[in-house]
């Protein structure tokens, strides 16, 4: 009977990373970042756009050329379209509750997301696939969505902490998506040309500490320093340099997909724990 619950839990985990639910997390949880530190309101239609949108858009990512070309789909798969078809709804619904400003602002990284698995014009190449490419596309989206979203639709202005949070969210994903390519790389394809495949796993990791350097100091540069922000931005930085110190390509995909994605969770957590201290 414990046997069956652990393969049942088992299972459901899976499919919870699976079907980009952790990952949507992540980003709704930079989202509630942004709301705390630039004073703004909480925005249930922000929160639900950001979250469907990222369960609908990296499944869409992920699967949708993988259901072109099935003729019998599997279960998973079923289940996915499913969940990808309720979530676009919800962020379409909320899409509509956003300013004229937010809307266009949405329609851009759609129109990314679109590109990053459509081939362009008559080309057979995607975003996607363009080399060394990827990681800034990924990375734009995380930073805009989730911090210059709930700003523009609260009519606020983009002041120059906003540019340094920006910045900020920009290098985490860059950072995060290093340690995914270092984990990734007995499977990418030579011709993505990632980082590791470029200049090795060690360069890389070399390069992902060297970027943790702005990802703290720029934290200094804010005009609205919070005082606990020094620890709670060192505690991050020495777990990602854990994660990166231990990243390798024979890691399963729990260490990515869970772990690894948690890192904007943590922040998150670590951002709510020391306001209540």
């Amino acid at each position: 009977m414990q046997q069956q619950s652990t393969i049942n839990f088992t299972r459901f985990f899976d499919w919870y990373l699976q079907a980009s639910f952790h990952v949507a997390l992540a980003t709704t949880a930079l989202v509630q970042m942004t709301f705390y530190f630039c004073y703004l309101s909480f925005s249930a239609t922000v929160t639900a756009l950001v979250f469907f949108g990222t369960v609908f858009s990296y499944n869409f990512i992920k699967y949708a050329p993988i259901i072109v070309k099935r003729k019998r789909l599997t279960p998973f798969l079923k289940s996915v379209i499913a969940i990808s078809a309720i979530s676009m709804l919800i962020a379409a619904i909320s899409f509509f509750y956003l300013n004229f400003n937010a809307q266009m602002l949405t329609v851009f990284f759609a129109f990314l997301c679109v590109l990053y698995v459509i081939p362009v014009a008559k080309s057979k190449t995607n975003l996607r696939n363009l080399a060394g490419i990827k990681i800034y596309i990924v990375s734009l989206c995380w930073a805009g969505v989730t911090t210059l979203l709930p700003i523009v639709n609260a009519d606020q202005m983009i002041g120059t902490d906003v540019v340094f949070k920006f910045s900020q969210r920009f290098i985490l994903t860059l950072i995060l998506i290093l340690i995914f390519e270092i984990n990734d790389l007995k499977y990418d394809d030579i011709r993505l040309k990632t980082v590791p495949q470029t200049i090795g796993v060690l360069k890389t990791k070399y390069l992902i500490v060297l970027l943790l350097i702005p990802f703290y100091f720029l934290e200094f540069l804010k005009v609205n320093y919070y005082g606990n922000q020094w620890l709670i931005n060192l505690i991050l930085v020495f777990v990602i340099v854990f994660f990166t110190y231990f990243a390798h390509p024979n890691r399963t995909k729990y260490y990515t997909l869970f772990w690894v994605e948690s890192v904007p969770i943590l922040w998150f957590l670590l951002v709510v724990l020391f306001n209540y201290i």
